[in-house]
């Protein structure tokens, strides 16, 4: 099992319920895969930094999971058919520290 962390960028023009069931649909594509859900962040509406497309703004929701190595290509094969997802980016997260590792320096800092 590998640490995988994944943005996506969805369209603007979803309402709520829409956003949650994509975001379900991403998380349940990573369960049936064989991975566990670590955290899910969703970021909210934002402005992109340059249009894509037709779109000024986008919904941003950030993941971290641990999968299979061989099932991260199939989570990026199924978000690249999703209409909805103007972007994504998956990308190991070897490096980066861990939701529980953070909380842990933030606790530290502060004492």
């Amino acid at each position: 099992m590998r640490d995988y962390e994944l943005m996506v960028v969805l369209d603007p023009n979803l309402d709520d319920t829409a956003i949650e069931a994509l975001n379900t649909r991403i998380q349940n594509m990573v369960t049936q895969r064989g991975g566990t859900l670590e955290k899910v962040d969703n970021w909210g509406r934002r402005r992109l930094a340059y249009p894509i497309g037709r779109f000024r703004d986008g919904v941003y929701i950030l993941s971290r999971f641990q999968l299979p190595p061989n099932a991260a290509a199939e989570i990026e094969r199924a978000l690249k058919l999703t209409e909805s997802v103007i972007r994504h980016l998956l990308v190991r997260a070897e490096g980066l520290p861990t939701a529980a590792t953070a909380v842990a320096t933030a606790t530290a800092a502060r004492e």
